[in-house]
């Protein structure tokens, strides 16, 4: 079924804010060999805050109305902590490989929190699709060594870090019908700097003797405040504002396929036969999710 111009557009703007996300996992991993957990999750909204602050200012976007403060403060609170705080625990104490195992299934828990929340259904078709993709996605993890590492307490903190991320995209959805997507997420990271600064600071007290300088770890950092953490957002949350929540959190399966060739790049992971098969099982199980959109 053919999309209209507007999902059309919003799946290239889906796609590109998951290929800005999808470097998140390996570069966490990196920034991990030279500083604390805590300390790369306080670190990267302060780093993207630095960015929004003058942007907002020139703007002259830095009001709020009342009623959006609270749906606001959530989704600041997913976004800011919630998936950074966890998630980096769990990398501490599992492999990427292992974690993204369960983080396959984000798409999938954002479409229910959608559904709940909007109480809009995208049909039987959407719902075989979406859990399909979910299967290959855990399949390709498995496949690329997703069984080792299994930690009890980091898959916890993953599945803590799954759902407070996906609840931060459909709150952060909403608020694009009163904003730009682009001031969402800078508003999400100036609120979140106060708390953010604290944080870092404390962590670095306590922990900065134990910190080995690189530029690998250094530069890693400095690319999840910016890309991840930030821009990513701009072109993430402006496609699930035209595909809609429910269908556009399906592009995120394709994350999986994009960190693979990131891991690739930066920590010399190797692409099999079995990687490319399930991927390409994943782009159509993908596209299939997506065309159901004409027939909410």
């Amino acid at each position: 079924m053919a999309l209209s111009s507007r999902q059309k557009s919003g799946f290239g703007f889906a796609f590109l804010g998951v290929f800005l996300f999808s470097a998140s996992l390996p570069l966490t991993k990196l920034a991990l060999q030279g500083y604390d957990p805590l300390f790369t999750a306080f670190a990267r909204p302060i780093i993207a805050a630095i960015i929004a602050i003058p942007l907002m200012v020139k703007s002259n976007a830095l009001s709020l109305s009342r009623d959006l403060w609270r749906p606001m403060v959530f989704t600041t609170l997913g976004a800011v902590f919630g998936w950074p705080i966890f998630i980096a625990l769990a990398l501490q104490r599992s492999t990427s490989a292992h974690v993204a195992v369960i983080a396959a299934v984000m798409p999938l828990v954002t479409a229910l929190i959608a559904v709940i929340k909007h109480r809009r259904h995208p049909g039987v078709s959407f719902w075989i699709a979406s859990l399909l993709g979910t299967v290959l996605l855990v399949l390709f993890a498995l496949s690329r060594g997703g069984a080792k590492g299994e930690n009890g307490v980091a898959d916890i903190l993953t599945i803590i870090a799954v759902f407070a991320s996906a609840y931060c995209y459909v709150e952060g959805a909403g608020l694009t019908a009163h904003m730009p997507g682009w001031q969402v997420i800078s508003w999400i990271v100036i609120l979140g700097t106060p708390l953010s600064l604290l944080g870092a600071m404390t962590v670095y007290t306590h922990t900065h003797q134990n910190y080995s300088f690189h530029w690998n770890a250094f530069l890693s950092l400095l690319g999840i405040g910016t890309s991840s953490m930030y821009f990513g957002f701009f072109a993430w949350y402006r496609g699930l504002k035209d595909l809609g929540v429910a269908h556009g959190s399906q592009v995120q399966q394709l994350q999986a396929i994009l960190t693979l060739g990131w891991s690739a790049l930066f920590l010399h992971e190797h692409i099999t036969l079995s990687t490319v098969l399930a991927a390409l099982g994943i782009v159509l199980c993908v596209l299939w999710a997506i065309t159901t959109a004409n027939s909410d």
